[in-house]
């Protein structure tokens, strides 16, 4: 193979961005020869492009006019129509997040391993230096064994009228949650891949329709406790300005904080639990050095990831962002709802038909507008 054929399924906004830049040729070794939607008006530019445009689902898998399929369509789709790619032997690439619960997705994984075809996820920010950076310092041991982890993720702000710009929006049967499914899996999925841990259980508290007139929350504080102690404070809200993003992890050898586009790290000269095991003078503290940490490189965000996964199928590189790596952070998100919703702590992996259920219910309360069809393609996958 030379190059990938990508068909693009939904063309909301998340579809047209990355259909643009395909377009574009900002990604080597590929080209993008078909669309998908049933809103004709949104395919009216892609044929204008000279690009291959179809309103039936079936159609455009049966096409053979692509190599692998890019899903952009609302939450509750990805993992039917990855499914569905995966029988017809096409690689897959899914904007995030992997689906809106963990027993759909599930099923969405074992389809992927069965066919062997390429998967991956549109987490983008993997492609962050800052991230990555960390994820590396803490996989070598240089932060010793972690303690303790803050991430404060307020800086997604949505106004009303955000909201209100689509039927589908924040409700339960359109989106299937709110800020923890729309905003945050980034950060989510981030907590898992620098630090490699997942955790064992998570107590949570929801806030549902706090600042804005939607169903769904709008700001959580959750609390993480993993299997070696450690324990992490995350807590993430649409509804403040200015936000704040600011990780913070402590471990034996120190302290390494990422705000404000910096790294910085407070190393211990010995590890905190040498210095207290050895340490004869009552008060007293481990010698520290605070360093700022050079990085290098810049994000590349969804092109990326798009690069990263060609990369994969026609060189063999290794994906930065395993598509069924997605089901780790949604198991969190869903165990934050469910925390809520029974007023209790969830034990992970997550109780699949006791969420699934208390979903269902919400979704048959769901006042979402006349405006959003059922079907696979009707409305876009805008963030």
């Amino acid at each position: 193979m030379k190059e990938v054929r990508f068909g693009i399924i939904g063309l909301g906004s998340m579809g047209t961005h990355h259909a643009r830049y395909l377009i574009n040729n900002k990604i080597k070794g590929a080209r993008l020869t078909a669309v998908a939607d049933i809103n004709p008006e949104k395919l009216r530019w892609a044929e204008e492009s000279g690009i291959q445009s179809f309103t039936d689902e079936n159609a455009f898998y049966c096409s053979g006019l692509f190599d692998a399929v890019l899903i952009a369509t609302p939450h509750y789709h990805h993992p039917p129509i990855a499914i569905k790619a995966f029988e017809h032997g096409l690689n897959v690439l899914s904007e995030k997040p992997a689906g809106v619960y963990t027993k759909q997705v599930r099923e969405m994984n074992e389809k992927a391993e069965e066919s062997k075809q390429v998967f991956s996820i549109m987490f983008n920010q993997r492609t962050n230096p800052l991230y990555q950076k960390l994820r590396e310092l803490i996989q070598s041991g240089e932060l010793g064994q972690l303690k303790r982890i803050n991430w404060t993720i307020t800086d997604w702000y949505r106004s009303q009228s955000y909201y209100d710009s689509g039927g589908w929006r924040a409700t339960w049967k359109g989106e299937g949650g709110g800020v923890l499914i729309n905003q945050s899996p980034h950060q989510l999925d981030l907590l898992h891949w620098i630090t490699g841990m997942e955790p064992s259980r998570i107590r949570a508290f929801c806030y549902f329709g706090k600042y804005r007139n939607i169903e769904v929350e709008d700001e959580v504080t959750a609390f993480l406790e993993y299997k070696d102690k450690a324990t992490c404070v995350f807590t993430t809200s649409i509804g403040e300005a200015p936000g704040t993003n600011r990780l913070e992890i402590a471990g034996d050898r120190g302290k390494a904080v990422i705000e404000d586009g910096k790294f910085t790290f407070w190393r211990l000269r010995v590890p905190e639990s040498e210095f207290n095991r050895e340490y004869t003078g009552g008060f007293g503290e481990p010698e520290c050095w605070k360093i700022d940490v050079p990085v290098t490189g810049k994000e590349t965000g969804h092109q990326g990831i798009t690069q990263n996964f060609v990369d994969n199928i026609l060189y063999g590189t290794p994906l930065l962002a395993t598509g069924t790596e997605g089901i780790k952070s949604l198991a969190a998100s869903n165990a934050m709802q469910l925390s809520t919703w029974i007023d209790d702590w969830v034990t992970l992996p997550v109780n699949e038909d006791l969420y699934h259920q208390k979903l269902t219910e919400k979704i048959k309360q769901s006042k979402i507008g006349k405006s959003v069809s059922d079907k696979t393609l009707s409305v876009d996958g805008t963030y």
